[in-house]
């Protein structure tokens, strides 16, 4: 999602860390690289010039001049600009006072409107609506079958009176119109709480089907018409969206196939161009991979700075809360870590979706994005079936695996004897590190983050403390012999000391270096994370 937008951005303020003062030809070069960034991404030329010249205006402030560390105001300042540009809030659907909410797809052939449909009934569902999904798509060769599909899929019944096209050439039966203003009908006798009405798309902008959803649409009168449009179109993006908004006089918009190769410049253009919100994106082809659009979380993604909350809320959807507190209680009193908790802990993990995908939400982590891309999930597999191999003693009390005790869950599961030899090593790491927790040594750290924490991967608990001892003061190199401007160079250096120094990694200095990433740590150190 927007990988390359953010490679490029981060990349740009990497060469603004460390500066104490930006000059305006510092603050130009920069944001002709955001200006390159942005085009490249296909984000629509006024789109660019306009977000441009709000940063350039900021950036030349006394709110970058003034500031302890520049670099990262700069970074902060394009943040918020994101976020304006993307809608600035999040905003919720608009639910009918009384009767059905009728909801009403409208978009381009190809753009994932059935699939959508699917995905935001299921959502509803989720959400205590019963929604009805109306197929008043007739001409799309297998457009009211493959709803059907979906409605299965979500759970949720679909009203299709007529059949559509079945074939490629088969002139078109039934009357959309007709078909939309029943499925009301229809919602409203069943109690459905939602309507939401899948309608026709075309390869491209004409007339007849302007006529079509616009013709639906003063039949039903819905409460939102929702524009859906696939991310990766590019500036294409800008006049569909404009198209279809004097059309149909649209309310918001929907980004389809964001977990495609997409370069982010529908997100950005549309949104500034038709001034309408952004209200949900899909990400991936099952149901669950859906979510309400969050400007500020989305700007965040694009900065390289994780969108942490998206993977809490993510978190406590899927995992059980009395299992999360038996693991918090068992911690707190100091009780050993098991084998049995390390799987429940890995199928909680497993049951909240793709592992890359979690990382990806992850601060710092666009550095590692290679290495993500290459990481094996079906190593959380090959995990389990080492752990589901162990008796129910062996899984309790480690300690009793001895060598004939691996050889034969070696063989249970599968892999090599070193592979569970790997493993029970990992094991006993958090061990060390969940007592290290009881003490009150901290929260374990994430894979690629420095320190020495008591309890953190990258070091060995219980190790010793500072004694509060102050680092000598580094001596200011060249000093000059005029005692005004030695004065000068020994406060400049104690400002640079003090001031919060930004360290390699994402744009707001979070330390990930690549080279700290391991793979195989993954499972249970993100479990932990998670689940504390």
């Amino acid at each position: 999602m927007f990988a390359n937008l953010s490679d490029r951005l981060t990349s740009t303020f990497r060469n603004l860390r460390g500066k104490g003062r930006l000059s305006e030809a510092d603050i130009d070069a920069t944001i002709r690289e955001i200006r390159r960034a942005l085009l490249d991404a296909d984000v629509a030329v006024p789109v660019v010039r306009t977000f441009t010249g709000n940063i350039r205006e900021r950036a030349l402030g006394e709110e970058v001049s003034g500031a302890l560390n520049p670099g990262q105001q700069v970074v902060k300042i394009v943040n918020e600009e994101l976020v304006a540009i993307l809608g600035g809030e999040a905003r919720r659907l608009n639910f009918a006072k009384s009767g059905p909410t009728v909801i009403m797809l409208a978009g381009l052939q190809g753009a994932g409107k059935t699939t959508l449909a699917g995905k935001l009934a299921h959502h509803l569902k989720e959400n205590g609506q019963t929604p009805l999904l109306v197929a008043a798509d007739l001409q799309r060769p297998n457009a009211v079958n493959q709803l059907q599909v979906v409605g299965e899929r979500a759970g949720v019944p679909v009203f299709a009176p007529e059949a559509g096209v079945t074939r490629e050439g088969e002139r078109v039966k039934g009357n959309p119109v007709k078909v939309a203003k029943k499925g009301l009908k229809e919602a409203e006798q069943r109690q459905h709480s939602v309507v939401i009405v899948d309608t026709a798309g075309r390869l491209g902008i004409d007339q007849e089907l302007m006529k079509q959803a616009a013709d639906i649409r003063k039949a039903i009168d819905p409460d939102e018409v929702l524009f859906v449009i696939d991310a990766m179109i590019g500036q294409d993006a800008v006049a569909t969206a404009q198209a279809f908004d004097q059309g149909v006089d649209i309310t918001g918009v929907v980004l389809t196939k964001l977990d495609g190769d997409t370069r982010g410049g529908a997100a950005l253009s549309v949104r500034e161009v038709t001034g309408k919100p952004i209200l949900f994106a899909s990400t991936g082809e099952k149901l669950d991979e859906f979510e309400v659009f969050h400007p500020d979380r989305m700007a965040s993604r694009i900065l390289d700075m994780g969108d942490i909350m998206t993977l809490i809320e993510q978190a406590e959807k899927k995992f059980d809360q009395a299992e999360a507190e038996r693991m918090a209680a068992k911690v707190t009193k100091g009780e050993d870590f098991t084998f049995t908790d390390f799987l429940s802990q890995m199928q909680q993990l497993k049951n909240m979706g793709s592992m890359k995908k979690m990382l990806t939400m992850l601060p710092g982590m666009g550095q590692l994005r290679d290495q993500i891309e290459n990481f094996d999930e079906r190593e959380l597999v090959r995990t389990e079936a080492i752990v589901q191999s162990m008796t129910p003693l062996e899984r309790d009390n480690p300690k009793v695996l001895n060598g004939s005790r691996r050889a034969r869950i070696a063989r249970g599961s599968g892999v090599t004897v070193a592979d569970v030899n790997s493993l029970v090593k990992r094991f006993e790491q958090a061990q060390q590190m969940m007592r290290a927790m009881a003490r009150g040594g901290g929260m374990p750290q994430l894979p690629g983050q420095g320190g020495g924490a008591p309890g953190a991967w990258g070091g060995m608990p219980g190790g010793k403390k500072s004694k509060g001892k102050q680092a000598p003061q580094k001596k200011v190199k060249g000093k000059s012999g005029n005692p005004a401007k030695r004065a000068q160079q020994e406060a400049a250096a104690r400002n640079k000391a003090a001031a919060p120094q930004a360290p390699a990694g994402s744009a707001f200095g979070l330390n990930q270096q690549p080279e700290d990433f391991d793979a195989s740590k993954l499972e249970s150190d993100l479990g932990k994370y998670l689940g504390r």
